[in-house]
């Protein structure tokens, strides 16, 4: 059984960076695409960040480019996304995603494109 698990989030400044984490089990690593979603109070859930089952490609939201970075331990099976840069508007529940796929080379970037899902870590980012 495919079980995610997030950890990592907390209450920062404007400004600061955090690093949040997802741990897969039940799934051997580099045969899934992992992506990252969030979900504001109020909104809908957004596509965050990407990365392919290889590692080798990687895709961001506009709205995250250039601050956030996701990567991955193969050790350890876990994804992780760097947030740095933080503004107000990143507050928001956390989601990591799990899509199995014999493709190397593909990213997705639709929530209704993934299969499994973590439970959410809360990052808070006070102005």
């Amino acid at each position: 059984q495919v079980q995610l698990a997030e950890s990592g989030g907390g209450l920062v400044q404007a400004g600061d960076s955090l690093k949040v984490s997802c741990a897969a089990s039940g799934v051997t690593f580099r045969t899934y695409v992992t992506g990252w979603f969030r979900q504001a109070p109020g909104k809908e859930r957004e596509f965050v960040a990407v990365i392919s089952r290889s590692g080798g490609i990687t895709n961001y939201a506009s709205t995250v480019k250039g601050r956030f970075t996701i990567s991955t331990d193969n050790a350890k099976n876990t994804v992780y996304l760097q947030m740095n840069s933080l503004k107000p508007e990143d507050t928001a529940v956390y989601y990591c995603a799990l899509r199995i796929t014999t493709l190397s080379s593909v990213v997705f970037t639709k929530s209704t494109e993934y299969s499994y899902w973590g439970q959410g870590t809360q990052v808070t980012v006070s102005s």
